[in-house]
């Protein structure tokens, strides 16, 4: 005992190894944990407890070690022996128990642990406001014996009175009362406990703090009122009391909600029906014009909706942005609100400051029911969006320019200044740029010219609802209709990538080609990964027509617009078959840029298909703009089978495009030995120059192919050939660092000293940029896939 006494552990351990009985106790009945219970020793304590002794020993007076640990206030070692399970409601022999103890002696730390048993995880309250919880008027009442203070706070910022309305524990509150608690106590977030007491429907406890002095008018930080809470939780009992003794019914809070406003929101009919009976207004509306209708609206609410309407609420009541309540359950998706509203004489023509009906909000949000039943009950699916100019948008007086001007100066902005500097600028914008951009430029909404005038399909075309454009479609929806920037719902669908929507539209007859007011094209508006599906869906559902392809690849630099046949398109995505080749209704038929189908066919590799078109009459030696015909096509891609087709019909292998290269210059670039092999045996000169002199073996030399430079020199390629400038092929080899062709140049006799015409860095591809660029963005625009046909690699 004396080891425990003074927390000497080893000694203990010691004793205990001996056989000493762990339970043995003195004359007063004091045994080892008693004693290091008294002292605080807690790991003392806790070595006992593990070695088992008796929890609930207790001395001649009836105490256990808990009771002598809270009579010493010894906080910790509480904590442990009630963790360890020990009874905080063991009686001593005169009926004293452990939170009896520290209530005598002060211990607050000790009362608060003991009076928190039980409440793991959640929030700490001081002893106080525990007795106020548990309606313990005893505890209260020590606890203000020794400290008078009935307003001490919580970490919450909560007084004991706030807890005890919170429970409607009324003996308690009546104590703290009395003992002179603040009946209007305000923390930070201005909660009262009256507050608190309506919002929990506490009917007693209303009607005590009343008595007592609380302010019925009393208001939070977001300027609610006893009124507001009760009206949001459906108390009717509160709201009567609270409006007989005067509470202001019209009173509002930051965002301008009234009483009303709150009982619509939670659906409370019996609330709502007793305002209406204390002369609540029922088309209130908050700082964005929104009644109690359009809450109910947004909220689903049709009962509710149903009783303000019966009760004389208007239908068509407009909020700041022009949103009727009609609007706001088309878009919620709420059917059944909108039916109530519509019987009661919804306007399906109302428009919202941005001129949107019912049925534009309701084609946005995609919801399918909504629109077929707007459209059933006839609303225009054509109707454009045309803003509208109401009192509401008309400019503000002098007084209100300089409130907002103020607002937009101050660092914390109110939300519902900067909405209605928003609403300014998309009403109008000349007169809020001309009174507000200076001080505000930062709050300047930048507006969407895109779908000004645009009807309800071009917006569901924007946000991809494809049932909803169905439904549109079938109820006579029009595909021409353009927007203010001459916009097409395929346009619309096109820019935003809407791949199901641009399918669905070309499907029902929507032309690939129309021209906005610009004279742009949807597949100008096109992403690069759109661009297969507007071609393919219209090879599909316009075999005959053309689709004009502009600059749609943005790192192409092409000055044509290039116009392709649905064959065309099908023979660059591979999809087209030997029978359309048949029936292809011009096989030499070339767009703008001179592209035949033979050249796609040649340069995908489509044998069937080609040969189809050879014999219906296509053209072998058909050029390019850039005279690229076929065979350069078919050279460079290393396809050997469709160079030997072509060549079998009369390919001239030795045809220079318009600047002089030849199927044989591809290929020396590309390194395709064996093409080039058959090309030579077929005729094709190795002394070819382009305009510029460049032959076979300087593309080779510059391109590092020793295969290819082996063999054109075998087949009696010049190793001195020079370009215009005097290049020859060793200056390409030794520009490039390609010491292996240098060697090789070498030993076939290139002269190491010879001197161009021009200093500077030599280049092969300034003499084949032209061709280059030509191919590529000439092939490639007819795929959103580029596949770049480019005689030279970009270095």
């Amino acid at each position: 005992m004396r080891a425990a006494r003074s927390g000497n552990l080893d000694k203990a351990h010691d004793h205990l190894k001996n056989g000493l009985d762990i339970n043995s106790s003195n004359q007063n009945g004091l045994n080892g944990l008693h004693l290091a219970s008294k002292e605080g020793h807690v790991k003392m304590v806790l070595a006992l407890l593990h070695s088992g002794i008796k929890l609930e020993a207790t001395t001649k007076k009836g105490n256990t070690a808990l009771h002598i640990a809270a009579l010493a206030g010894q906080e910790k070692v509480v904590a442990e022996l009630v963790n360890y399970g020990a009874n905080v409601n063991a009686q001593s022999h005169d009926g004293f128990t452990p939170l009896a103890v520290a209530l005598q002696q002060g211990h607050e730390n000790v009362v608060a642990l003991l009076i928190n048993y039980g409440t793991k995880g959640k929030v700490r309250l001081p002893a106080l406001h525990i007795s106020a919880r548990n309606d313990d008027t005893r505890t209260a009442a020590v606890l203000l014996q020794n400290d008078p203070n009935p307003d001490v706070l919580s970490k919450t910022g909560f007084t004991p009175l706030h807890i005890a309305a919170h429970y409607e524990n009324m003996s308690v509150a009546q104590l703290l009362l009395n003992r002179g608690a603040n009946v209007n106590f305000t923390p930070k977030n201005g909660i009262t406990p009256l507050h608190i007491a309506a919002r929990r429907g506490n009917v007693m406890m209303v009607r005590l703090l009343l008595d007592r002095g609380a302010q019925i008018d009393a208001v939070t930080k977001d300027e609610l009122t006893p009124l507001h809470c009760a009206a949001r939780n459906g108390h009717v009992r509160i709201i009567e009391f609270l409006l007989e003794h005067g509470a202001p019914i019209q009173a509002k809070t930051k965002n301008g909600l009234s009483p009303i406003h709150m009982s619509a929101q939670g659906d409370h009919i019996d609330c709502v029906r007793q305002l209406l009976q204390f002369n609540a207004e029922i088309d209130d509306i908050t700082l964005d014009h929104l009644t109690p209708l359009h809450v109910a609206a947004h909220c689903g609410h049709s009962r509710m909706a149903k009783v303000l309407l019966d009760k004389g609420a208007k239908a068509n009541a407009r909020a700041l942005n022009g949103f009727t309540p009609l609007h706001i359950a088309c878009k919620k998706n709420h059917m059944r609100s909108m039916d109530l509203l519509l019987k009661h004489s919804a306007s399906l023509e109302a428009v919202t400051e941005s001129g949107l009906t019912p049925l534009h909000v309701a084609a946005f949000m995609g919801h399918l029911n909504i629109v077929k039943n707007l459209v059933q009950r006839g609303a225009s699916p054509n109707a454009s969006n045309v803003k509208v100019e109401t009192p509401s948008t008309w400019p503000p007086g002098q007084d209100t320019v300089k409130w907002l001007r103020s607002c937009c100066r101050t660092q914390h902005k109110r939300m519902p200044e900067l909405r209605m500097i928003r609403h300014l600028y998309t009403v109008r914008p000349a007169w809020a740029t001309r009174n507000l951009s200076s001080c505000f430029l930062s709050t300047k909404p930048a507006p969407t010219q895109l779908l000004l005038q645009a009807t309800p399909l071009h917006i569901s075309a924007r946000e991809g609802h494809v049932h909803t454009i169905r439904i549109l479609l079938d109820a006579g929806a029009q595909q021409v209709k353009m927007t203010k920037k001459g916009f097409t719902p395929l346009h619309v669908a096109s820019k935003y990538g809407k791949v199901d929507v641009a399918e669905l539209l070309l499907e029902r007859g929507a032309n690939p080609n129309a021209a906005g007011k610009q004279g742009r094209i949807c597949t100008q508006h096109c992403p690069s990964k759109m661009l297969t599906t507007v071609c393919v869906c219209t090879a599909t559902h316009r075999p005959n027509e053309c689709v004009i392809l502009g600059n749609t690849v943005p790192y192409i630099t092409t000055i044509f617009s290039v116009a392709l046949t649905a064959f065309h398109l099908k023979l660059n995505m591979n999809s087209a078959k030997k029978s359309e080749a048949h029936s292809c209704v011009c096989p030499c038929f070339s767009p703008q840029n001179g592209y035949t189908a033979l050249h796609i066919a040649a340069k995908q590799n489509q044998m069937e298909v080609a040969s189809c078109l050879l014999q219906n009459g296509a053209i072998t030696n058909a050029e390019s703009l850039q005279g690229i015909t076929s065979l350069h096509l078919a050279a460079q891609e290393g396809r050997p089978d469709m160079v030997a087709l072509l060549i079998s019909k009369q390919a001239n292998v030795n045809l220079g495009n318009k600047n002089g290269l030849t199927p044989l210059h591809l290929v020396a670039q590309e390194g395709h030995v064996g093409i080039a092999d058959t090309l030579v045996k077929q005729g094709a000169s190795v002394y070819a120059a382009s305009r510029m002199g460049y032959t076979p073996l300087h593309v080779a030399c510059h391109y590092g192919n020793i295969k290819m430079v082996k063999f054109l020199l075998q087949q009696q390629a010049h190793a001195n050939c020079k370009t215009r400038m005097g290049y020859t092929p060793l200056h390409q080899a030794a520009q490039q660092g390609h010491t292996d062709i240098v060697t090789l140049l070498l030993k076939h006799g290139a002269l190491p000293n010879e001197i161009t015409t021009r200093l500077g860095y030599i280049s092969v591809i300034d003499v084949l940029k032209l061709v280059t660029e030509e191919s590529v963005s000439a092939v490639s625009n007819t795929s959103c896939t580029v596949h770049m046909v480019t005689p030279v690699r970009k270095e």
